[in-house]
């Protein structure tokens, strides 16, 4: 009878996500004969640090990673509290800080890495944030200082890249006043080129950030103060005084090396022979394609490992190394492609994104940028010398298309690299992701798989169809850690689903199981009123970028609230948290509902003076309203003031609610007019103002059949004939217009506005996300005949209740701008440097045309190609 085998053993120093996500892949592949044994000095089990922030405003959150129930298995073991302090590589042993010893036969270093410091006078005195302990002692010590002093605490993070506007962002979150340092010309200098780094500054100033660029810190000054030593400020290295009463320094990461370092050392000191471990020049333990070290049966992953010189803090490279040593162990022969450094996050509201040659390095490289008038966006493609192959790109402010990019890196696009951007009127093509894409970055997972996983077949073949979002998450790991792919992930799915005939869910995201009109039906049945009692009820998690303002959209509707009420700021978007539309240079416009395009000599005066004294540029716009650009966020409330002052109200230019009424002049003054078009459009216009929707909304009435107001081209149309007033629907314009169809012809006022009241509330109650009059009216089963029975021959038995849900509105409206002048705390929402309200933000640059300025650089009608890689 043999001898019985001994279990090879790998051990694993690190408990960090790569020690995790390399002991979850050995065990899913490993034979009987082996165990795992990982050594972590932490007391928890690994968690993700990614969503470390949410730790700091919900202190119980389990970020734990995976199920805990790996930890349970025969062949894995857990030890906590287990410092390693020495490796011995000849006995294949290393020891720890309470005296044990654990042997190998293959040991993984999975280390991590430590928060940088800077070594400046007073930096004992300040925070860093790295681990969960690091966000707990961040947080109560907001919470302390807020008692203290009696006032909101200033936090100072100097630091201005992810983990620092991370950082920064939960400061803010915890009720505190935020301030960035970075010594860069410009935010997120790693990922970011200068005009989607000063983009990024911008947008970040405008959530309630003062940021301070181009210049170092070199003293953390304090003061004896309470019994003990408090922060008073940085000292910058020109001498200016930055208050503050905390500062938190996120200025990167440094790989933990320093076990590999002592072992050098030791053997340089006895003068050994043996191997040593290679070391990168800025730290970390050198590593080959298949994540081995420099010492047999030693491996590296994560942010200790240096390969080609890096080493890299990001979850795709961590999680690729450590599935590739498990395969190693396992028999494999994997190796290491280099880093993915894609990055894509959403702070404070403000969306960025960057992944590739975003800095066009390439040789040939062409750049192609974009940027959106109205909405001020930041984009911009690298692609190969012949505009085909895409290399990289970077978004700020608005990153969707990031989602469907990311996975055709490298390969050629399907279309113009123009039309992936943000154009007017253009809509990427459509095209069908390959197979072998890389649709989840951080967990290499491809859309091949994933449709494998949907269909049941390929490496799930036996296994039931997968047809939820957390259903492929659970299978794949796709959306697990950084969560930027799971919308392309659901349409993947749906896609799919669609080919194999199968069912398509309509929940709204993984955070909300319900559809939107159902989503709307729960929150009115319930009587919620806040964003938190939403999520409580019916959400899980925090939300998503997809849900948030959907949420608020519903709220608004139901309840009239006021856009920063009700815990909706942080659910909406930039336009919407400062009641303005963006432009490109980062000012914003200002537009006063013209009700009906009828306005008075004297009102008229009024703009002029207005845009005379705060030097707007100013333009008619399509829907008979005066268009002001050039505000700075700062200048917003004493612009509105003096136009509530005049008795103007928001035009919620900036709203998916009512823009306008857009009507003629009807038989006041023409003579063709039939009946009085401008006296019905005003009544209508003051009747809908601000009526929240699933999308814009824009009317028009006509006095007669010559239809001067377009109002076929409306939601709502009306149009005077001799027999009274004909309704139309669902009409719109836009890159997919369409004509609006007849509703109900010939009724009087009362009728008519008894039957927009009906559409409108029917629509807003059942219609998706995002989805306008028309394309509702497409999709609603049985079209316009099924709209006619409901609004008119009352088939559901609703009329009175739809009627009854819009004079609630009519009864609660209020003017946003009017409310938000009187209420201070809002008011502070609008300043440029928040430490310093007085200074305002002037660093502009306008040329002058036709008697008007505007900034200077024409935005494109299409796009803009650069040639070349920057010097």
């Amino acid at each position: 009878m043999g001898t019985p085998r001994t279990a090879r053993n790998v051990l694993v120093i690190g408990g960090g996500p790569a020690a995790h996500r390399f002991t979850e892949a050995l065990a899913s592949r490993a034979p009987q004969d082996l165990s795992i044994t990982v050594l972590t000095e932490e007391t928890h089990l690994p968690y993700d640090r990614v969503a470390l922030s949410q730790a700091l405003t919900n202190p119980g959150v389990d970020l734990t990673l995976g199920d805990p129930k790996l930890w349970e298995a025969a062949h894995v073991s857990l030890e906590t509290n287990a410092k390693v302090m020495a490796i011995d590589s000849v006995k294949r042993t290393v020891s720890t800080a309470d005296g044990r010893t654990f042997g190998y036969d293959d040991l993984v270093l999975a280390t991590g890495s430590n928060a940088a410091t800077l070594p400046i006078t007073g930096n004992e005195h300040t925070f860093v944030y790295r681990t969960l302990e690091d966000v707990w002692s961040i947080a109560e010590k907001v919470k302390e200082l807020k008692t203290t002093l009696g006032r909101t605490p200033v936090v100072a993070t100097i630091g201005g890249g992810l983990l620092g506007l991370e950082a920064a962002a939960g400061a803010q979150a915890l009720g505190a006043e935020a301030v960035v340092i970075d010594g860069g010309k410009w935010l997120m200098g790693t990922q970011l080129d200068e005009g989607a780094g000063q983009a990024m500054g911008r947008l970040i100033e405008q959530t309630g950030f003062t940021v301070h660029n181009g210049v170092f810190p070199k003293e953390i000054t304090t003061s004896q103060e309470f019994g003990g030593t408090v922060v008073t400020g940085v000292l910058m290295a020109d001498e200016r005084l930055i208050d503050a009463d905390m500062v938190v320094v996120s200025i990167g990461v440094r790989p933990r090396d320093e076990l590999i370092r002592n072992y050098n050392a030791a053997l340089d000191e006895a003068g050994s022979q043996a191997p040593r471990f290679g070391m990168g020049p800025r730290g970390g333990v050198v590593i080959d394609s298949h994540c081995a070290t420099d010492i047999e049966h030693i491996w590296a992953i994560g942010e200790v490992a240096n390969y080609d010189g890096f080493c890299i803090g990001l979850v795709a490279p961590a999680n690729a190394m450590a599935e590739i040593v498990a395969e190693q162990l396992s028999g494999g022969d994997a190796q290491f492609a280099g880093f993915d450094t894609a990055t894509k996050l959403k702070l404070s509201g403000v969306d960025v994104a960057s992944f590739g040659d975003g800095f066009a390095r390439a040789e040939g490289a062409l750049e192609v940028v974009y940027a959106d008038a109205p909405r001020g966006l930041y984009q911009k493609l690298v692609v190969s010398a012949d505009a085909k192959t895409l290399l990289g790109g970077i978004f700020v402010g608005d990153a969707s298309p990031y989602q469907s990019l990311r996975p055709l890196l490298g390969r050629e696009l399907p279309g113009e690299p123009g039309a992936y951007l943000s154009a007017p009127g253009g809509e990427a093509p459509e095209g069908e992701l390959p197979d072998d894409a890389v649709l989840c970055s951080c967990n290499s997972v491809t859309a091949g798989t994933i449709r494998d996983a949907v269909s049941g077949c390929g490496c799930f073949e036996g296994v039931a169809p997968v047809t939820s979002v957390s259903g492929l998450k659970g299978c794949t790991r796709a959306g697990t850690q950084c969560g930027s792919c799971v919308p392309m992930l659901k349409k993947l799915m749906e896609a799919q689903m669609l080919k194999d005939g199968a069912e398509v869910s309509s929940a709204l995201c993984e955070h909300i199981a319900f559809s939107r009109p159902e989503l709307y039906e729960a929150i009115r049945v319930g009587r919620l009123q806040t964003f938190s009692e939403v999520m409580d009820r019916f959400g899980t998690g925090t939300g998503c970028d997809i849900c948030k303002p959907v949420i608020a959209n519903i709220l608004s509707s139901q309840t009239s609230v006021h856009p920063m009420d009700a815990g909706l700021a942080g659910a909406q978007d930039t336009n919407d948290r400062v009641m303005a539309n963006m432009q490109k240079d980062g000012t914003y416009s200002v537009v006063p509902r013209i009700p009906g395009g009828e306005i008075t000599p004297q009102k008229l005066g009024v703009i002029a003076a207005v845009a005379q004294k705060y030097g707007l540029y100013t333009k008619l716009t399509g829907g008979l309203r005066i268009d002001m650009f050039g505000a700075r966020l700062e200048q917003l409330p004493e612009i509105w003031r003096e136009l509530v002052d005049a008795g103007f109200e928001s035009g919620q230019a900036y709203g998916k609610s009512l823009r306008n009424v857009k009507t003629c002049v009807g038989s006041s003054w023409c003579r063709y007019g039939m009946l009085d078009s401008t006296a019905l459009g005003i009544e209508m216009e003051l009747r809908y103002r601000g009526l929240r929707a699933p999308h814009k909304l824009k009317m028009g009435v006509s006095g007669c059949a010559r239809e001067c107001a377009e109002a076929r081209a409306k939601d709502i149309g009306v149009i005077a004939t001799t027999d009274g007033w004909n309704l139309y629907v669902g009409g719109n314009g836009g890159a997919n217009p369409a004509h609006a169809q007849l509703l109900a012809a010939g009724v009087d006022e009362q009728t008519l506005f008894k039957y927009i009241d009906r559409y409108l509330m029917y629509y807003i109650r059942t219609a998706d996300k995002l989805q306008r009059t028309a394309h509702w009216l497409q999709d609603l089963d049985g079209g316009l005949e099924r709209a006619k029975q409901v609004v008119i021959d009352d088939s559901l038995g609703l009329a009175e209740e739809l009627e009854a849900a819009m004079e609630k509105h009519v009864a609660n409206y209020e003017d946003e701008w009017a409310a938000t002048l009187a209420d201070p705390d809002k008011l502070r929402r609008f300043r440029s440097f928040v430490n310093a309200p007085e200074v305002a933000d002037t660093e502009l640059e306008y040329v002058a045309e036709r008697g008007q300025h505007r900034p200077v650089g024409p935005v494109p009608l299409g796009t803009t190609i650069r040639i070349g890689a920057p010097n």
